[in-house]
């Protein structure tokens, strides 16, 4: 997936692990307006279906996601306050 143009706020949650980028994204996005992409950055792999599960259970929009060297770069739009 391409990057979005623009990311309004990135959240370092490198060397967590499951839940915790979660439980700090949901904090974080709190701290954007509605259509404002927050980008994640986490390093453990089931984080992947943690944030697909999280987007669908909060109505925002996963937008997509990408790994580069074990680095997952996650990006959720604010669609719900």
């Amino acid at each position: 997936m391409d990057e979005p143009s623009q990311t309004d706020k990135v959240l370092d949650a490198k060397g967590l692990l499951c839940p915790i980028p979660v439980i700090k994204a949901r904090k974080a996005i709190r701290e954007i307006a509605l259509g404002q992409v927050l980008r994640v950055e986490a390093t453990d792999k089931g984080a992947v279906k943690d944030f697909e599960a999280w987007a669908r259970q909060t109505g925002n929009e996963l937008i997509g996601w990408t790994e580069n060297g074990g680095v997952y770069l996650f990006y959720i739009r604010k669609a719900k306050e």
